[in-house]
């Protein structure tokens, strides 16, 4: 799974941080950040057989964010 850019992107997170891949994402004034990820053929495979997708989100030990994986592209973006 990798992260895609997209026509409403207006910020790329870890650009200069070799140690993480860019994130293209649209962020909102209320702090709202949205990114779109691209599957590749064998995870499509994987997640039709399995049901499945896991999520790491790296905290540095701070408060967990809230996060809402989805299929469709969120409301806030049409």
């Amino acid at each position: 799974m990798k992260p895609i850019d997209f026509s409403e992107q207006n910020v790329c997170y870890a650009v200069r941080q070799p140690e993480y891949l860019p994130l293209p994402a649209h962020r909102t004034d209320d702090g709202l950040v949205i990114s779109c990820w691209k599957l590749s053929w064998y995870e499509r495979f994987k997640i039709i057989f399995t049901g499945k997708v896991w999520l790491s989100v790296l905290t540095f030990n701070s408060l967990l964010q809230p996060q809402r994986p989805s299929i469709h592209k969120p409301e806030e973006l049409l």
